[in-house]
This record gives structure tokens, sequence and C-alpha cells, in this order.
């Protein structure tokens, strides 16, 4: 047994505000980077040769390797220091943005978004780590959370928005290249505005193989999901996919449980009801959203027949939305318990999803789009910050990275199945003969189908996670959480 404590910070006396701008700037890139792309996807399609279903790898390939290494991210962060990680996975992300704008064929922009995720896996659990050892518990950590989920919306807001006017009046390329000079600036700022941290010391080495069976495992299941379109659920290729990978998922949870490695994941992790909680919560609410965009782009584009910077005017409410949402949660979180916050967030979410269903084939930008917008965006704005802080709560200080990589994870992953399902139910709805009915079609299907997700979630939040007091009553009896743990 070896004891575990959070080493001194060296050199200057850590800054939480700071720190706290630091993640947020992190923050605002990796949400506009993946709503910047969503925006060109049709423009990309046509750029590079992609096919209907196929352009959706422009989207997988950065969320599977995202999802799929953030574990690895996170514990990297534990055992190497959050500031290292960090710096790395923005230099990655930069340089690989650079080259998905110099992307000549399908497969090298395919490439270089995969290349995204793994900077992106680096980075954004360091950050998150940074932000919850830094505001352990209490009225600071309701603020500093609802700040990154604010930064977090606007970044979205100003994606689709830039992601438009670039692709139209710049060219797709531009979408890739607009995260160049923002990895360099964040680098600058961490390099500077945060503390060197010591890794917590650690007796073995961190667990590559797991890391490779979880990611090769969910790319085959996606994959498998996917291919649906050309392969029917019954077909032996459809079968064999899906039997590799849950044999490849199956080995992972395996690896995890014997392995001589530190584990890329301890399971007892999921014996704490917040972090268990949390992270299917956050699964559902990341299928739902991430298919939901790439939905409305389509709708927008394709059937109302708008040019791609009026799209990315038009997304600009929802992000819009999710900031009010985020400062609602901010001044309702003294007061109610994160619990109430993720359900009534989820339930607003899934009724303005509800109304995004309803949308027609003639349908008026104000009536089928902006008014579910508002209703789903305040309502997905009161769940980003609990979400996060549920799911770090109670978690000793040497496992936040994990904890935080595994969140991340859940929401990219489910991001990732969910629209490979949704969308291929909604390419199915839609069938051979293409028109915008049936075009409509397929896209209502798909978003209703996000509706139930929420629905889900929403479920999990009531029956999973247990009640608590507003923050008051946690500072009242000594923020005990915010005491390091040893072992």
């Amino acid at each position: 047994m070896h004891t575990i404590q959070e080493k001194p910070v060296i050199g200057p006396a850590a800054r939480p505000g700071l720190t706290l701008t630091v993640v947020a700037v992190v923050q605002f890139m990796v949400s506009l980077d993946l709503s910047v792309v969503n925006v060109g996807l049709p423009r990309i399609a046509q750029g590079l040769g992609f096919g209907a279903v196929g352009v959706t790898w422009v989207i997988h390939a950065y969320a599977l390797t995202f999802g799929g290494l953030l574990l690895l991210g996170g514990k990297a962060a534990d055992r190497y220091g959050r500031k290292g990680v960090l710096l790395a996975g923005l230099g990655l992300f930069g340089l690989a943005s650079l080259a998905g704008g110099l992307a000549q064929e399908p497969g090298h922009l395919v490439a270089a978004r995969a290349a995204q995720g793994v900077g992106a896996a680096a980075l954004a659990p360091a950050a998150l780590a940074l932000l919850s050892a830094t505001f352990p518990a209490g009225k600071a950590r309701v603020r500093a959370f609802g700040i990154w989920s604010a930064v977090n919306a606007i970044g979205a807001a100003l994606g689709v928005l830039i992601g438009g006017l670039l692709t139209q009046y710049a060219g797709w390329r531009w979408v890739m290249f607009v995260n160049v000079p923002m990895a360099a600036g964040a680098l600058v700022l961490a390099w500077r505005g945060v503390a060197a941290d010591r890794p917590v010391a650690r007796a073995g080495r961190p667990d590559v193989l797991g890391a490779v069976l979880a990611t090769a495992g969910m790319t085959l299941l996606v994959f498998g999901v996917v291919r649906t379109d050309r392969y029917a659920w019954t077909s032996p290729v459809t079968l064999t996919t899906l039997a590799a990978a849950a044999v490849l998922l199956t080995a992972f949870v395996l690896v995890e449980r014997t392995t001589s490695r530190e584990p890329l994941l301890r399971l007892g992790l999921f014996a704490n009801r917040s972090v268990a909680g949390a992270n299917a919560y956050n699964l559902l609410v990341g299928a739902a959203l991430a298919s939901s965009f790439y939905f409305m782009s389509l709708y927008l584009q394709r059937v109302l027949g708008h040019g791609p910077a009026q799209t990315g005017v038009e997304f600009a409410p929802f992000a819009f939305g999710v900031i009010v949402g985020a400062v609602l949660a901010v001044k309702l979180g003294y007061r109610l318990s994160p619990r109430t916050l993720l359900v009534s967030g989820g339930l607003l979410t899934a009724a303005g999803f509800a109304l995004f269903g309803m949308i027609r084939p003639d349908g008026v930008y104000a009536v089928d789009v902006l008014g579910p917008s508002i209703v789903a965006s305040i309502g997905f704005g009161l769940c980003l910050g609990p979400v996060v802080s549920v799911a770090t709560a109670g978690v000793a200080a040497h496992e936040t990275g994990a904890a935080s990589g595994l969140l991340a994870s859940s929401r990219q992953i489910g991001g990732s199945l969910g629209l490979a399902a949704l969308g291929t139910a909604a390419h199915d709805r839609t069938g051979h003969t293409v028109t915008f009915r049936t075009l409509n079609d397929g896209y209502a299907l798909g978003l209703t189908l996000g509706a139930v997700l929420l629905l889900a979630a929403a479920l999990i939040a009531f029956t999973v996670l247990r009640g608590s007091g507003p923050p008051q009553a946690a500072e009242q009896a000594g923020d005990l959480r915010s005491v390091p743990a040893q072992s």
C-alpha cells in the first residue's frame, strides 16, 4: 500500500483566478473547434469528395480518439503533472489543425482530426483537473464551474458563427486553420500562467494496453453502426464487427482489473454514485447534443436552403441560450442541489428536442428552429456545470485527472455513438429517394430520438444521484470533501 499525497506546488503560489483564466481559454478553444467544423461539413464533403455518410468520420475521427484516450490523458495528468500534459496537448492540437487545413484527400483530413483528438485528450482532463483541484468545494466551486460552462457555450456560439463565415467567404480549410493561432496563444498563456505541479509518486507505469483496447473497441463499435447504411444489422459483416468490438471492450475491462501496471481506470471509481450517475447522464446528453448539431446544420442548409454563413448566425441563439442557462445554474446552485438542476435541465432540453422533432420541409426559422433552440439551450446550460462538479465530487485528489478524463470521455463517446446510431436511423428513414421531404423526415426522427435520450438522462439523475443541499451546507460542515484522501 502506497501513501498518496498531493505534492506542493513548484515555484510561485498558485493563483486561482489565473488558473481559471487558463482553463477557460482552453475550454473555449476545444468548444469552438467542435462547433466550427459542423457548419462546414457540406462544403468539406464537396471539396474533398466525401460521401453522405463518410463525411461523418470528420466528426467520428476526432470524437473517438478524444473519447478513447481521455482516460489515458487524465492518468498522465495525475502521474506526470497537469501543466506538462496540458502544454503537450496544446502543441499537438495546433499542429494537427494545421495539417487538417492542408489536407488534399478525405483520409488526410480524417487522420488530422484523429491527431487533434489525441491532443485534446491530453489537454482537456489536465485543464479540468486543475480547475477541480483549485476549487475543491463550496461557493467558489459553483462559481468556477459556472464560468467554465459559460465559456464552453461562448465557444460554441462563436464557433458556429465563425465556421459559417469562414466556410462561405474564406473556404472550409479555415475552419481548421483558425485553431492554430488559438492553440499557440493558449500555449503561451498556460506556460506563463499555470504554476508547475509535482506529480504524485507512482509505483507502476500507465496502462497503455488498456488505452489501445478501449479506443479500438469504441472505433469498431461506431464503425459497425455507421456501416449499417450498407450492411443490414443481421448481416455477417455487421455482426462480426460488433462482436469484435465487444471482445475488445471486454478485454479492456479484464485488463483494468488484472493489470500489474497502474490501471487506466480504477473500476472502483464507479462505486461512487456521483461518478457513475454523472457519467451515465453525460453519455446520453452527449449522444443527443452531437447528433442535434449535425441534423440541424443539414436541415438549415439542405432543406431550407440557407448558406453556411446564414446557418452560423442562425445557430448562435442556441449557444447564447446555453450561456443564460449556465448563469442560471450558478445562481440556482446556491439554493438547489446539483441533482435538481440536472433533472430540470434534462427535462427542459428534452422538451426543446421534442419541438425540434416537429420540423417541416417548408419550415420557418423562427418557428421550427429558433423557438426550440431557446428552450433546449437554456436546459442544456443548466446541466453543464453541475454534471462536471458532481462527477469530481468526493474523488481523492490523486484521481481528479482520471475522473475528469472519464467525464470528458463519456461525453465524446456518447456523441460519437449517438451520431452513429441516430444518423443511421435518420438515413434509413430518408431512404433512397432523396427529396426535401424525405430529408426532413430523417432529420426529424433523429431529433425526436434525441429527446428520448434526454428523458432517459433525467431519469438517471433522479434515480441514481443522491440529493444534497446547496454549497452553504457543505461549507457549514467544514468542506470535508476538500481534504486530500490518504490510502
